[in-house]
């Protein structure tokens, strides 16, 4: 008889990978240990290690991940303003290189021969997962039941029912959600007609505007480096700056993002987000920018953020690619330092307030009044040498 193989599965408690468990063992002849991966989600809990169990795993780990995905991952993904299409901070596209790690290393201290995950045949994150843990060892093989087992939501359903498995949906509820501390993603259901409205029901994380409070919420976030670092004042570790910004702008409606995104594997997926702190600190980040970078770092780091969201989302996390732009990024941050004022009211978040020790922006070179230290005498030979090629264009070709 062939021996067990060794299968390490991320696994997040959810419908697949909680059916995964007693579909390896029949399908592999595979012994398989899980692996949960703590990013900040509400749904990690002392039960999940004994979810795993009873569902058939013979061992359980659970990882505290949340500060190393908070310094490795996001830091770095805010540094450089990767926000993928514009709209998508890309919260689970970041965690995913992680998970990726962690089940590398379980891998090589259990002596796994297999790496498992949940992502079906149309996602991102099989690439993400796939593409990360052939790069951290390219030695293990990889295994993807929901891209094997042929089955819909509904027999998923049935099949862990009769296996006696404690599943965390309903036929009422097939809502597929996604989360860490960085953002949540909602999709399935009613959600794949993007002519539907998002019901109410599906967000955890933000309020509604219409229930957001009547007055305006200011406040104040310091950077170091392009890195925030304090809230009103507060030193606060990353961890506890980006959950408490998450209530804070969650509360007054800020966070929504109902996006029709472009997938890697071709297809345009409807995608709804919360990503309350997300949204500020990009919007802050930003501001800052313009008051300390001049025009064409801008301009260039614009086409820089870009790859650097495409890379995160394409699942090239571990690439040298990254490296290289990280270390332009980082060039980018020297003097992205101050202090920036915002305010949040109704769903929206205003940058209403900057101050930076580094600005660029100097009162008497912009001001009207009669603090102007402009030399305007200067502007009108400027402006004929900057006019001198068109001027004798017009000459020679008209």
């Amino acid at each position: 008889m062939k021996d067990k193989e060794l299968v390490i599965l991320a696994y997040s408690g959810g419908l697949d990978t909680s059916v995964a468990i007693p579909w390896l063992k029949e399908n592999y002849n595979a012994e398989v240990i899980t692996v949960t991966a703590d990013l900040g989600q509400d749904s990690v809990d002392k039960n999940l290690e004994e979810k795993a169990l009873k569902s058939g795993a013979l061992r359980s780990y659970i990882i505290d991940g949340r500060e190393t995905f908070i310094n490795e991952f996001v830091w770095p993904s805010l540094r450089a303003s990767a926000i993928y299409e514009g709209q998508y901070p890309l919260a689970t596209a970041l965690g995913r290189p992680l998970i990726a790690r962690y089940l590398v290393e379980i891998a090589l201290k259990e002596g796994g021969t297999a790496i498992a995950h949940g992502c079906t045949g149309k996602g991102n994150d099989q690439v993400r997962l796939d593409v990360g843990v052939s790069t951290l060892a390219p030695q293990l093989s990889i295994i993807a039941p929901a891209r094997e087992w042929n089955m819909d939501r509904e027999q998923e359903i049935e099949y862990g029912e009769k296996r006696g498995l404690d599943l965390p949906v309903t036929r009422k509820n097939l809502y597929s959600v996604d989360e860490n501390i960085w953002g949540r993603s909602i999709e399935s259901g009613p959600l794949e007609d993007p002519w539907n409205e998002p019901p109410e029901e599906i967000y955890s994380w933000t309020r509604s505007i219409s229930d957001a409070p009547q007055d305006p919420m200011y406040i104040e976030i310091d950077f170091d480096k392009g890195l925030p670092v304090a809230l009103d004042g507060k030193s606060l570790s990353g961890i506890d700056l980006v959950k408490k910004l998450n209530f804070l702008a969650g509360s007054n409606g800020v966070g929504r993002i109902d996006h029709l995104e472009n997938r890697l594997v071709g297809i345009k997926s409807r995608e709804i987000y919360e990503s309350p702190a997300a949204i500020v600190l990009h919007a802050c980040h930003n501001a800052l920018e313009t008051m300390t970078l001049v025009k064409e770092q801008q301009r260039f780091k614009n086409f820089v953020s870009q790859q650097y969201a495409d890379m995160i989302y394409n699942g090239l996390w571990y690439s040298s690619h990254r490296r290289n732009l990280d270390a332009y990024i980082s060039s980018t941050q020297e003097f992205v330092t101050g202090k920036i004022r915002v305010k949040l009211f109704k769903g929206s978040c205003s940058v209403v307030g900057r101050s930076s020790p580094y600005a660029l922006y100097d009162y008497e070179l912009a001001t009207y009044d009669e603090s102007d230290k402009f030399d305007h005498s200067s502007a009108e030979g400027f402006i004929k040498l900057f006019g001198l090629p068109y001027k004798t264009q017009t000459i020679k070709q008209d």
